[in-house]
């Protein structure tokens, strides 16, 4: 019992008392039941990985959104973690393509450019028919530095670089957004100053 409630108040947002209250409910739990949420926990952790286009989460490659004919190839989403495409998934008013990046520039963690997947981003701008980047980083010291240093390595492609609104409550991450601030956030996105001429201007 204790290990049990020691493994579960490793999960996120689990703290001591949730952690204890779940414990007593799966001992109390019909065997059966208990063991068939084992084996759907075992068969996530082997079967979902990493899409090998966007870094999203899927089950096959590449993933679902990747896949989809009907998004928008032109429009692409930069995020911090495969996490926050559900979350715009979730909000149903972006039908574009997302890129994970992999995390955020920080200096004092050690994570420097050469640890997110920007060549990955770069070479997708080189061969996919992109015309919008959108920088969808949380608006902390770091997501700023982080957003503020891709807009200047992109800047002098023919993409527009723009960033989500500020809708979005500052210092936050997006998981912490509801989805009327995501669609929001959206569609209220600015171009980031000092880079290429915006070419959604010139569509017809």
């Amino acid at each position: 019992m204790v290990d049990l409630v020691a493994a579960l108040g490793r999960l996120p947002g689990i703290g001591p008392r949730s952690a204890e209250r779940l414990a007593i409910h799966l001992v109390q739990t019909d065997s059966r039941q208990v063991c068939d949420l084992a084996q759907t926990l075992v068969a996530a952790s082997e079967r979902v990985r990493s899409c090998e286009r966007c870094g999203g989460f899927t089950e096959h490659q590449p993933c679902r959104v990747c896949a989809d004919p009907a998004r928008d190839g032109s429009l692409l989403c930069l995020v911090e973690k495969p996490v926050d495409i559900l979350l715009f998934e979730k909000a149903g008013s972006y039908r574009g393509l997302y890129h994970v990046l992999g995390g955020k520039l920080s200096p004092l963690q050690g994570i420097e450019p050469e640890d997110l997947s920007i060549p990955a981003l770069e070479k997708r701008l080189g061969i996919e028919p992109i015309r919008e980047v959108i920088l969808a980083l949380p608006t902390d010291v770091e997501g700023d530095a982080t957003s503020s240093y891709l807009a200047r390595r992109l800047a002098g492609r023919s993409v527009r670089i723009s960033r989500l609104a500020h809708g979005l409550p500052v210092g936050s991450a997006l998981e912490y957004a509801d989805e009327l601030t995501l669609s929001r956030a959206l569609e209220g996105r600015r171009a980031v100053p000092g880079t290429e001429s915006d070419p959604a201007q010139h569509h017809d």
